[in-house]
């Protein structure tokens, strides 16, 4: 425990005096809004979503196969004999997915490499007259009286008696089982249809033969009969009620190693991959028909990564014929044969993922990379002249030698400028013309601040993540300075991917909603933003889904402040302090917020320019007063409040919410607005004339 001086005890009612509680108390903090200084509206693409096929991500969130590994990438064995997770370069063990186990022996199953359905090799059982034989699968979750549909791929001979079983118990009443008609040597699919009796956690789904002969299994899937093309219904109607805009897909990581060509025509006969990014097997059931009729599913537009790690410009040139090009196009006849004849008519294109990563599969210097990145971008304008291009770039404060440790500030980053830690300057001044925006990356994690009282250490951890969002602006305006036809052109910020690691609860809602905030301050080059990731909005067991305190926070905003609000001038009187308490070397050291410190505020005019719209954060445990000026609002309006009953409230699946938004009458006394300790309230009232 640290040792406590007499000087403390002295100095303690003066830091009482100048707290956030005292503060309320003795007057309300001053803002005025200054309509006459309004910045560009705000575009559909502020609140959108990234997603990318990390390990099991989407396959245990949104996709709705319960089946792993429902291809056979990995032999069939007991669990003795299975080979260790694999471990990636940098030492990270990878996923691996529920395993396949034999029935009637360990030699009841041998990988098959003639002929097989799809990949390397398929499972063959031969039987053995007296028992039965083949294998199952456990850990399947099942929900009592929902029906499960799918299909299974099979072949062998016609003496062998085959049958599929879902299995939630040992007795003979806990089993459904479905049998095969006969067999014969050519790939036949059988459909598949389940109801269990009871709900299970661990169920298994057994693929047993009796009698002799043998016979082969290709693959397998299951689904609760309400999917969408293979999109959980729950999960979809969910995301849908964020208004994201876009949604930037198919990766990541991910993406450098993938090869899209792979990913399309029917889905049982694409062949498992390696995803060596994630260290992880992957069934390839995601290609882009799938991840484009995810976003038809969300009703938002598509933002399409093509891979600029291992790929080459040719085949980002052909994906984009295969997506936007004519029925008669090469490509786009592929398309057609897929079942897709019209056009997706994607508009936004980025070219590569984070290619100045050490941990990026196909990294390489900046200086190749310009070329590679103009290569790309002739190819693909070639195809589809229409598209937007957005380039992968870098600012200085985010890129370093690895292992540095380093608080980046404006001062510090200035002799990186023009070097290879600045891919964005690089990609402005050698690849200009070949592009509308760059991308920019940022990831924060939540520390606790162990020294720091609990009112500053609350007002810290909210407002860390947005200072990433202010360092990011704040280089911007360099570059704009840097290359003044910046402006004139139009060249703009997409924060396509970004995160605050931590638990989905209060406490990092208040620090997303000043993140949502200071994006709006920036409205005029900051025109795409997506977070990472869209399933991370929400809280998703097998049987359900429901939005978690982040997804609470994009629908406030994305719904308050959405496309088409002005966001205006904010000023005050309080300007936001440096930190008092150190923290990791990842954060950057600017101040984020607004000068209505201990609050965040920003303000916008409606589409309509009549009414006017606050937001507030409140990241203190004292209501706070605010007195607004500057413009004249009516007395009364509404008010949208999300706030909970601890910091640590949250909100799960089959559960009463730990956090909700509240929506209720506001009004302004004698020009000065309430504000409850520990919420984001967003405000609106009608412009007086």
């Amino acid at each position: 425990m640290a040792r406590i001086t007499a000087m403390a005890f002295v100095m303690l009612p003066l830091a009482l005096a100048f707290s956030p509680a005292a503060r309320a108390e003795e007057a309300p903090i001053a803002v005025e809004i200054d309509a006459t200084k309004p910045s560009e509206p705000v575009t559909p693409y502020l609140y959108g979503m990234f997603i990318e096929p990390i390990g099991n991500l989407v396959a245990r969130t949104m996709w709705a196969e319960m089946i792993d590994d429902r291809k056979f990438y990995y032999p069939v064995v007991p669990e003795r004999l299975d080979q260790p997770a694999p471990i990636n370069p940098e030492g990270r063990p990878g996923q691996l997915p529920r395993k396949w186990r034999p029935i009637g022996g360990d030699d009841a199953v041998a990988m098959d490499a003639a002929a097989p359905f799809v990949g390397k090799h398929s499972p063959r059982v031969t039987l053995a007259s007296g028992s039965p034989r083949g294998m199952a699968q456990s850990g399947i979750a099942l929900q009592a009286g929902r029906r499960y549909s799918g299909l299974v791929w099979i072949a062998g001979d016609p003496v062998a008696k085959v049958s599929v079983a879902l299995v939630w118990g040992e007795g003979a009443d806990q089993r459904q089982t479905i049998a095969m008609p006969a067999l014969g040597a050519e790939w036949s699919q059988v459909p598949l249809a389940f109801t269990p009796g009871a709900s299970a956690t661990d169920a298994r789904i057994e693929i047993v033969g009796e009698g002799s002969g043998s016979f082969r299994v290709g693959a397998i899937t299951l689904m609760p009969a309400d999917n969408l093309n293979g999109w959980r219904a729950d999960v979809v109607a969910n995301a849908r009620s964020l208004n994201s805009g876009f949604w930037r897909l198919p990766g990541g990581n991910f993406l450098s190693g993938w090869n899209w060509r792979k990913a399309i025509g029917p889905r049982d006969r694409r062949p498992p991959v390696f995803d060596h990014a994630w260290t992880t097997m992957q069934p390839n059931d995601l290609g882009m028909d799938e991840w484009l009729d995810l976003t038809r599913l969300l009703k938002v537009e598509p933002y399409v990564s093509v891979n600029a790690g291992f790929g080459d410009a040719n085949s980002a040139a052909d994906l984009v014929e295969y997506i936007n090009g004519a029925p008669g196009s090469k490509w786009g006849a592929v398309r057609a044969a897929n079942g897709h004849p019209a056009p997706y008519a994607v508009h936004y294109w980025n070219i590569g993922n984070e290619p100045y990563g050490w941990w990026q599969l196909g990294k390489t210097s900046l200086d190749y990379y310009v070329l590679k990145h103009n290569e790309f971008a002739e190819e693909m304008k070639a195809v589809d002249p229409s598209i937007e291009l957005i380039a992968s770039g870098a600012m200085p404060d985010q890129l370093k030698p690895k292992d540095t440790k380093e608080n980046a500030s404006l001062q510090s980053i200035q002799p990186k400028f023009g070097t290879e830690f600045d891919w964005t300057g690089g990609l402005l001044a050698r690849s200009y013309g070949t592009f509308s925006g760059i991308s920019e990356h940022w990831y924060d994690r939540n520390e606790v601040r162990p020294d720091a009282p609990r009112g500053d250490e609350l007002l810290e951890y909210a407002r860390s993540p947005s200072n990433q969002v202010r360092m990011k602006a704040e280089i911007w305006k360099i570059y704009q300075r840097k290359f003044p036809a910046m402006v004139k052109d139009r060249i703009y910020l997409s924060m396509d991917e970004y995160a605050y690691f931590g638990p989905a609860n209060l406490k990092n809602a208040l620090a997303y909603s000043m993140v949502m905030q200071e994006m709006l301050r920036h409205s005029d080059f900051l025109k795409m933003a997506a977070f990472t990731t869209g399933a991370s909005t929400m809280d998703i067991t097998p049987h359900g889904s429901v939005l978690n305190t982040t997804g609470l926070v994009f629908k406030l905003y994305g719904e308050r402040f959405g496309a088409g609000t002005i966001p205006v001038a904010v000023n005050g009187k309080a300007p936001q302090p440096d930190p008092k308490f150190p923290v990791g070397f990842s954060h950057p050291r600017v101040n984020a917020g607004s000068p209505t410190w201990p609050l965040d505020v920003v303000a916008a005019l409606s589409p309509d320019r009549r009414s006017m719209r606050i937001g507030v954060v409140n990241a203190t445990f004292q209501p706070q007063r605010l007195k607004v000026a500057g413009t004249r609002l009516a007395a009364s309006g509404r008010s949208w409040t999300l706030t909970g009953a601890s910091l640590e409230a949250g909100n799960s699946v089959g559960k009463t919410p730990g956090v909700t938004i509240r929506e209720g009458a506001a009004t302004l006394r004698n020009g000065t607005l309430s504000v409850p300790a520990t919420a984001t309230v967003v405000f609106e009232f009608p412009l007086e004339k």
